[in-house]
């Protein structure tokens, strides 16, 4: 079984509306401006917001639970739990990047770690939710990557190894996937390398029996039809380049509303 062909729960989690959904925001240190919008919008959700959901990829990479005790992951982690202490609910579901946060990073953030995918019951719409990688079944190579990754005996393994080398390991992987983009923008891979493929889409809409799906991962926003129904792809955060880009999707009695972040 691949991982696009997992079916979520037929039962939905029933969530507060508004629902704001973000993704991709891969924090680090070096982002700094990305950082600060991120928590200005936690302010704003604090007043504006029923519920916040955060679909993978939240830090540029996670290494293990151990990160939660430095300075950087400990801020994040405080911001997110001042969210939940106002009485906001915060999901947190697994990125390709980050798929090793745990229970420690949650706990310390007062969030809900979300499986992938998931189903939503908010505003009177049923939405299917999922981080969006185990989509993108035009790439083998990933898919077959991503399938060793998440097996539990891989990742005791890597927990294992010492921090140092976890961190060289995280960043040569970074690196051969921002070379993959490279080549990707310069025309040397085909032109739905690594997006969704519409098969791919159309199964997990109509296995979770929900006529929207959200995700991220593909760094491609916009909305799509479907055969089986809508699509929203969550963009990717990035406050500190030279192309600024930050979004909340919002979901209330009224439809779907994109909030821009960028002045």
């Amino acid at each position: 079984m691949t991982a696009s062909d997992r079916t979520p729960a037929a039962a939905p989690i029933q969530v507060q509306a508004p629902a704001w959904f973000i993704s991709d925001l891969h924090l680090t240190p070096g982002m700094p401006r990305t950082l600060a919008a991120f928590q200005r919008v936690l302010d704003q959700a604090a007043r504006q917001a029923g519920t916040l959901f955060i679909l993978g990829d939240f830090f540029e990479f996670w290494v293990g639970d151990e990160e939660t005790g430095t300075p950087f992951a400990a801020e994040v982690a405080a911001a997110l739990r001042r969210l939940a202490h106002a009485g906001v609910p915060v999901y947190l579901m697994h990125g390709n990047r980050d798929f090793l946060i745990g229970r420690r990073f949650a706990d310390a953030a007062g969030a809900a770690l979300l499986p992938d995918p998931s189903v939503i019951h908010c505003a009177g719409q049923r939405v299917v939710l999922s981080h969006g990688d185990m989509l993108c079944t035009d790439d083998p190579r990933y898919i077959r990557f991503r399938n060793w990754t998440r097996k539990r005996w891989v990742q005791r393994l890597f927990l294992a190894l010492p921090m140092s080398t976890r961190m060289k390991i995280a960043r040569r992987l970074r690196a051969d996937s921002e070379a993959g983009r490279a080549r990707q923008a310069e025309g040397a891979a085909p032109p739905d390398y690594g997006d969704a493929t519409p098969a791919a889409v159309d199964a997990l809409l109509a296995s979770s029996g929900a006529p929207t799906l959200i995700h991220g991962h593909t760094h491609r926003p916009a909305r799509h039809a479907h055969a089986r129904g809508d699509r929203w792809v969550l963009t990717d955060w990035d406050l500190d380049g030279r192309h600024p880009r930050a979004a909340v999707l919002q979901l209330d009695t009224g439809g779907f509303t994109l909030l821009p972040q960028v002045d």
